[in-house]
């Protein structure tokens, strides 16, 4: 009886969205177009040439440094370059975090004989704080580990995995910034994360659920330092850490860069698609990986619809997001925008390109009507690159731009593929630099989100619609994501169900 059911569910499914995929005709016209892209893409594309000079000539592109400035007007003038002739500043205020010092110390309770720790601080920790308490250890720093110590854990410093360690199955992890929330929540005064990339990689990233500065230090220790640690503690229970730090952070102007091209049709004109990444970067390193892949794919789109001249239905932007990795700010501050330009409404779609590397299929983040046409458009594709996977999944997660438009109901995608592991394993690192990157995984990248891009622009209809504010809140739900929500503050439903 289950699968007659669920067989009939998937037959209207399919016959609900009939009516939005191509005919034959259409079909042919694309096939048409995709061609053109793949070629215009593999003889042409800058991506990898553009990214490796950014990051020769730019460096990090920390939002609110002077290298992030170089980097929005970096991308300004690129698109320029292209023949964009209607490229923006989008401006907004931001508090800047930026590094200056800090150092971890160990020793058992009766000694004063500190051990140094190499240590990195995370984003939006305090401008100043010495902090000295014992060691608490939670684990991978789930609901369930903080729950085991909440006995034990006001006052003291929360030892906690910024990924997952075993034993542990099929569980979705928290963000760093998540962690620390539920730390502070069960009276932590500090959080020493531990990575779980080996190598000694040192990892930085934000520790703000809202993209304010937080109230206690969290810093960031190698693998390998925190297995010494544990192994001490297993000998010395009682160990104390010292951390010590000192960070910059004000109020300053950052820009998003956003690149138009107008809708062809009457028809369809007035909605559009954005198209965005971050730019920004931490400061560790390049960035190359997180997210220089994404982003300076993204232009290369760009560069391929304007050299072959596209002119699609629906109108499309190109955006270059500041402020991501401090709490999204450039997508919030776009979407506040578009509010008070009464322009939100004509948004109907967001596809997303964060680490998006060596693209084979598409992520429809949730919204199940989607997957109809992505695979239709993804056997298309087939016919042009026969290589190509067109994998599709259809799963809802949080923590970059496209959360700022899920939030508002809008329904959005992402370009999957893969990233090799000794490169993955630098995300957010000192060891994110461009050697890591590959030119022909751009390539696929720019080639096969071009192509959807393309025909996402032209379809007859967008299945998935914006969703109400109730519907809204109802997909979260089903999507297990309103825990997260909660601890990002980004619940906005109350108690209601």
């Amino acid at each position: 009886m289950k699968v007659k059911i669920y067989g009939f569910f998937v037959l209207i499914l399919l016959t609900s969205t009939a009516a939005y995929l191509p005919s034959q005709s259409e079909d042919d016209e694309l096939i048409e177009m995709f061609h053109r892209i793949n070629d215009e893409v593999l003889a042409n594309s800058r991506a990898y040439e553009t990214l490796g000079d950014a990051c020769k000539t730019i460096g990090h592109r920390l939002t609110g440094s002077a290298n992030g400035k170089k980097a929005e007007e970096y991308s300004f003038n690129l698109l320029k370059s292209y023949g964009f002739k209607d490229v923006k500043y989008q401006p907004f205020q931001v508090e800047a975090w930026s590094r200056d010092t800090v150092t971890l110390a160990i020793a058992p309770r009766k000694s004063d004989n500190f051990q140094d720790v190499e240590v990195v601080a995370l984003a939006m920790t305090p401008v100043e704080a010495k902090t000295s308490a014992e060691i608490v250890d939670v684990g991978n720093g789930l609901e369930p580990d903080f729950q085991a110590v909440k006995n034990k854990l006001t006052g003291k410093i929360a030892l906690v995995n910024i990924g997952l360690l075993p034993p542990i199955k099929g569980t979705r992890n928290l963000h760093r910034s998540e962690k620390t929330a539920l730390a502070i929540e069960y009276g932590a005064i500090g959080v020493i994360f531990v990575n779980t990339v080996k190598g000694n990689v040192l990892l930085t990233g934000t520790a703000s659920v809202t993209g304010g500065l937080i109230a206690i230090p969290a810093v960031c220790i190698s693998l390998e330092s925190g297995m010494q640690i544990r192994a001490w503690q297993s000998q010395e229970p009682n160990l104390l850490a010292m951390i010590d730090m000192k960070n910059f952070s004000r109020m300053i102007k950052s820009r998003n860069v956003v690149a138009t091209i107008k809708g062809d049709s009457k028809k369809y004109r007035d909605e559009k698609i954005v198209i965005g990444g971050h730019l920004d970067s931490w400061d560790l390193a390049h960035g190359a990986i997180d997210n220089g892949i994404g982003s300076f794919s993204i232009l290369d789109i760009a560069r391929t619809f304007k050299a072959l001249n596209l002119k699609p239905k629906r109108t499309v932007e190109f955006v270059m997001f500041m402020g991501e990795e401090e709490g999204l700010l450039g997508s919030k501050a776009m979407i506040e925008r578009s509010k008070r330009n009464n322009s939100l409404e004509k948004v109907v779609f967001m596809m997303n390109l964060d680490m998006a590397n060596n693209a084979n299929g598409f992520n429809t983040a949730g919204r199940e009507e989607m997957v109809p046409l992505f695979t239709k458009m993804g056997e298309l594709i087939k016919k042009v690159e026969p290589t190509y996977k067109n994998n599709i999944i259809n799963q809802a997660g949080l923590h970059s731009d496209h959360q700022t438009f899920m939030l508002e109901g809008i329904p959005t995608a992402s370009p999957i593929g893969g990233i090799a592991p000794e490169a993955l394993g630098c995300y957010h690192a000192n060891c994110d630099r461009f050697d890591l990157v590959k030119k022909d995984e751009m390539v696929n990248t720019v080639r096969y989100t071009a192509m959807m891009l393309y025909a996402l622009a032209n379809a007859d209809q967008i299945p998935a619609k914006k969703l109400d504010f109730y519907s809204t809140r109802d997909f979260f739900i089903k999507q297990n994501l309103r825990k997260e929500l909660e601890l990002g503050h980004e619940w906005k439903w109350g108690d209601s169900e």
